[in-house]
C-alpha cells in the first residue's frame, strides 16, 4: 500500500499508544475478545496475493452486509468507542491492534505490531474466507490465495481456542474448547481426541487432523504450547500485514 510511512509521525504513535491502553482496558473482561479477533481476521482475510487487492485495510466496516461477516458489527461498534477517542488511528490499524490485544489478554502470545496501515477508500471484499463445511483443498485454496502456507493455515486455526460457533454465522452452535475465553493449545488437544460432547468441530477443523500436510502441525501444537504460541505470533503478524508494506523497524504497541 502506498503511503504507509507517511501517516506515522510522533502524534500518530502517541494515539496508537493511547488506543493500545484503551483496548487493553476494555478487553480485560474478555467478553468481546473472540469477536474482536474475528474482526481482525475477516478484515485481513480478503487479500489476494496475485491481484494485490483486499487485506488489512479497514474496509470490513463497509462489508457488514456480507453473510460471512454476520455478527461482526458488534466488534466494529466496540472498536468505534476507541476510534472516537483516538481519531488519527486508521480503522485498518485499529482492527489489527485490537485483534492482537484480544489474543494477549486471554493468555496468548504478544504479537509484534507495526502501525501505518492506510484505510481503503471503499469496500474491498474481494476474497472469501473459508466455508466451515469445506475440505482440505478448500482451506488451501483460500489461504494460498492470501499468500499463506500450510503451517499458517493450521496455526491460525488455533484461534478457535477463543469463542464459539453461532447458528446464524456458520450453521453450527457451541464452543470449540472447554474455556472459550482462554487462548491456549486446547483446540489442538481437542482435535486429536475426535468428537467431544458439547464441543463443535467444523469440517474445516477436522480435516486438519486428517490431511497429511496439516496433521504434523496439529500433533506438534497439541503437545507443545510454547511452539504453538511462537508460530502463532509469526503467522498472526503475517496475516495482519496482508496488503501492507510496513516500515522495516517495528514499533511495539
Amino acid at each position: 500500500m502506498a503511503g504507509a510511512k507517511s501517516i506515522v509521525d510522533a502524534e500518530y504513535l502517541k494515539q496508537i499508544e493511547g488506543a493500545r491502553k484503551e483496548l487493553h482496558n476494555l478487553l480485560k473482561n474478555k467478553q468481546f475478545a473472540p469477536i474482536v479477533l474475528r474482526l481482525a481476521f475477516h478484515d485481513a482475510g480478503t487479500y489476494d496475493a496475485k491481484a494485490k487487492t483486499g487485506g488489512a485495510n479497514g474496509s470490513i466496516r463497509n462489508e457488514l452486509n456480507s453473510p460471512a461477516n454476520n455478527g461482526i458489527k458488534v466488534a466494529v461498534d466496540f472498536c468505534e468507542q476507541v476510534k472516537t477517542k483516538f481519531p488519527k488511528v486508521t480503522y485498518a490499524d485499529l482492527y489489527q491492534l485490537a485483534g492482537m490485544i484480544a489474543v494477549e489478554v486471554t493468555g496468548g502470545p504478544i504479537i509484534p505490531f507495526i502501525p501505518g496501515r492506510p484505510d481503503a477508500p471503499k469496500q474491498q471484499d474481494g476474497g472469501a474466507l473459508p466455508n466451515p463445511n469445506g475440505d482440505a483443498q478448500h482451506l488451501k485454496d483460500v489461504f494460498y490465495r492470501m499468500g499463506l502456507n500450510d503451517r499458517d493455515i493450521v496455526v491460525l486455526s488455533g484461534s478457535h481456542s477463543l469463542g464459539r460457533a453461532n447458528k446464524d454465522r456458520s450453521g453450527f452452535d457451541g464452543p470449540f474448547t472447554q474455556d472459550p475465553f482462554k487462548f491456549d493449545n486446547s483446540y489442538f488437544v481437542e482435535l486429536r481426541k475426535g468428537d467431544s460432547p458439547g464441543l463443535v468441530k467444523f469440517p474445516t477443523d477436522k480435516v486438519l487432523a486428517d490431511d497429511p500436510s496439516f496433521r504434523q502441525y496439529v500433533q506438534l501444537y497439541a503437545k507443545d504450547e510454547k511452539a504453538f504460541f511462537a508460530h502463532y505470533a509469526e503467522s498472526h503478524k503475517k496475516m495482519s500485514e496482508l496488503g501492507f508494506n510496513p516500515p522495516k523497524l517495528p514499533v511495539k504497541a
